[in-house]
């Protein structure tokens, strides 16, 4: 498990971890792995919500945080999957695309808008108050990777590529050790807050799930590309998500 971690936060993050190919292989076969490297991710990114700052200073911590610690492979995912999206025609013409390395209006607006609502969703997790904020920001990280690990498992592997490496190996029992790893999200949560943090770590995947639906639609398989906009439509979706759950119930 060790190595598959090591290996999880080579692919997902920035950090200096030594990935190899032993750590690598581990990864693929061990889906749990991302759920930790979420863990990771969004407990390092929440921290500008504990510090005695403005409200929207944290927020923009919280957001350079995030692409500090986990760069911008996934955005680029997210931008490339908004130019297949805006391609009219068949799934060739959307692949081509995907792999073209100018980004297009439909690229600019998916990042832009998701940019956007990344930030909203800190503000509204910052309104919960730090203790609350701090365990909202970390159950989307985690959420999203568990919509990752979804794709990862449930997913039909797109074209030949880093996606396919990931996508299609394994069966839906490999997701049980994935719920085990996530549980404790909810398990540790503040009197009040487990409604709002299982909504968080429900969208996560439920939006995986649509990112996947769309790709095997639209590019005939889930790609490198889709697992990124899967992540990162994943982590706002999964803020929203807890901030609705926390202020209407």
């Amino acid at each position: 498990m060790l190595t598959a971690i090591r290996g999880a936060l080579a692919f997902l993050t920035r950090l200096p971890v030594g990935g190899d190919e032993a750590a690598w292989n581990a990864f693929r076969a061990t889906p749990a792995a991302f759920v930790v490297a979420g863990y990771v991710v969004g407990g390092v990114a929440a921290l500008p919500f504990l510090a005695p700052l403005p409200v929207p200073t944290a927020v923009a911590g919280y957001v350079a945080a995030l692409y500090l610690l986990t760069g911008v492979t996934h955005a680029d995912g997210l931008a490339d999957c908004g130019d297949a999206a805006a391609a009219h025609g068949p799934a060739a013409e959307r692949r081509e695309a995907l792999t073209d390395s100018a980004t297009g209006v439909g690229g600019a607006l998916a990042l832009g808008a998701t940019l956007v609502a990344l930030a909203l969703g800190g503000l509204g997790v910052a309104g919960a108050g730090p203790r609350v904020a701090v365990r909202l920001a970390l159950a989307a990280e985690v959420s999203a990777k568990v919509g990752m690990a979804t794709l990862a498992a449930l997913g039909d592997p797109g074209h030949e590529g880093l996606g396919s490496a990931v996508v299609g190996d394994l069966s839906a029992a490999a997701l049980l050790p994935v719920v085990a790893v996530t549980a404790p999200a909810v398990l540790a949560a503040p009197a009040g807050s487990a409604p709002a943090l299982g909504a968080t770590l429900l969208a996560g995947p439920a939006t995986a799930l649509l990112v996947g639906r769309w790709a095997t639609a639209s590019l005939g398989g889930v790609t490198g590309d889709a697992l990124g906009a899967a992540n990162e439509l994943g982590r706002v979706a999964a803020l929203h998500a807890g901030v609705v759950v926390w202020t209407l119930w």
